[in-house]
C-alpha cells in the first residue's frame, strides 16, 4: 500500500496524462507546487510498488495497477466533493479544497459508507450502482444520471 502523500502524485500523474496525453516531472512540480527533486523521490517510490514505469529522463507511464488506483483515488475524492458541495452546500472551490483535505484522511471502509449516504440523499440509488471505492461505477452512474 503506498502513503497518502504517493497517492497525491499518483492522482496528478493520471490526470496530467489524460489532460495533455503525457506525463513529464514539470507538469507535476508546477501542479502540485513542489520542487522537481520532491517529484523525482515519488516517482522512484512509485516505480519500487509497481504504479509506473520510468527511465531517467525518459517518459512516466502508469502500469494497469497505477491508473486503477488512481481512478479509485480520483472516485474518492469525488465521493467527498459530492458530499461537501451538493449535501452540505458548501460553495464550490470550497468544497474542492475540503475534499482534498478530508480525502486524505479518511479510509475505505468510511468512503465506501459515505458513497451509500449520498447516493441515497442525492437519489442516485435508482442507478442500482452499489458503490464500492474499488470499482468505477459512481462517476459512471453519477455522469448519466447528470445526462438524462
Amino acid at each position: 500500500m503506498i502513503s497518502k502523500a504517493s497517492e497525491e502524485y499518483l492522482k496528478t500523474m493520471y490526470i496530467l496524462k489524460k489532460q495533455n496525453g503525457n506525463i513529464r516531472v514539470t507538469d507535476i512540480a508546477n501542479k502540485m507546487n513542489c520542487s522537481k527533486p520532491s517529484v523525482n523521490k515519488a516517482i522512484y517510490n512509485l516505480k519500487d510498488e509497481g504504479m509506473l514505469n520510468y527511465e531517467s529522463y525518459g517518459t512516466i507511464e502508469l502500469t494497469q495497477e497505477g491508473e486503477n488506483l488512481a481512478k479509485k483515488i480520483l472516485e474518492a475524492y469525488d465521493i467527498v466533493y459530492l458530499f461537501l458541495k451538493d449535501v452540505l452546500n458548501l460553495e464550490e472551490n470550497e468544497a474542492e479544497n475540503e475534499a482534498e483535505r478530508i480525502k486524505l484522511a479518511i479510509n475505505d471502509n468510511t468512503i465506501n459508507k459515505l458513497a451509500k449516504y449520498v447516493h441515497k440523499v442525492l437519489d442516485l440509488s435508482n442507478l442500482d450502482c452499489n458503490y464500492d471505492v474499488n470499482r468505477e461505477r459512481c462517476r459512471n452512474c453519477l455522469k448519466r444520471k447528470i445526462e438524462k
